[in-house]
């Protein structure tokens, strides 16, 4: 299929494996962070807003490497999980962890977005009525944020199928271990008549963040639909 050979399938794999869990271990830590930064206002905020996006604005292979120095196994916190025998360097659920802080940014201000678009007459007005906070963004918060929560997700997603300079500094590239479609791609753009190879993965990587793309813009809409009609 594709003249894909199995190393290659094993990279697409393993990228959508690694996309699907940085997004999912990220959401929910995302949704507070982006409601921290939208609702609330206290000492080091603006700084949590600067570390939120620092991936963003630092060399990816300088996050990888400080996340070498960090969750390596000589690292402060990587010595620990070790010691409990978790490692993450040069494994996959590293590359999870570096494509999560990679796309966390785009989910949060995606995020935050939409929750600064919310009247906030509605939830004060639950508030009033004698609904706990929770019960109030559960009920009238999240569903109005959905779209937005959506599209932050599929943000994160493709941001972590595309994730390069930080997971092979963090993890390298080992086939059938750690090698994702970007690092597939290098590796065969480094070796004579890899062209070929390297262009298919791009046709695959661009099939999937087109199809994501279309998956979320029709369960927005859904949302957007259903939100109105109450």
């Amino acid at each position: 299929m594709l003249g894909l050979g199995p190393a290659e399938w094993q990279a697409i794999f393993l990228s959508l494996k690694v996309a699907l869990w940085a997004t999912a271990l990220s959401l929910p830590l995302g949704i507070f962070v982006a409601y921290a930064l939208a609702r609330w206002e206290f000492r080091g905020k603006q700084l949590l807003n600067g570390l939120v996006h620092l991936p963003l604005i630092m060399p990816p292979v300088v996050t990888g490497y400080l996340l070498l120095m960090m969750f390596g196994t000589r690292g402060v916190i990587g010595s620990f999980l070790a010691d409990l025998g978790i490692v993450l360097a040069f494994q996959w659920t590293g590359a999870v962890l570096a494509a999560a802080i990679m796309a966390f940014p785009l989910m949060v201000r995606a995020i935050r977005l939409s929750i600064e678009a919310v009247d906030t007459r509605l939830e004060e007005a639950a508030a009033t009525l004698g609904a706990s906070p929770v019960h109030v963004f559960r009920r009238i918060t999240l569903p109005l944020i959905l779209p937005g929560v959506i599209a932050g997700s599929i943000l994160a997603f493709a941001k972590a199928i595309g994730e390069f300079g930080a997971t092979i500094t963090f993890v390298a590239n080992i086939p059938g271990q750690t090698q994702t479609i970007p690092s597939a791609i290098y590796a065969f753009l480094q070796v004579p008549d890899g062209e070929g190879v390297a262009l298919k993965l791009v046709a695959v990587s661009i099939l999937i963040a087109m199809a994501a793309v279309l998956i979320s813009e029709s369960i927005a809409q859904r949302i957007a639909r259903k939100v109105g009609e109450r």
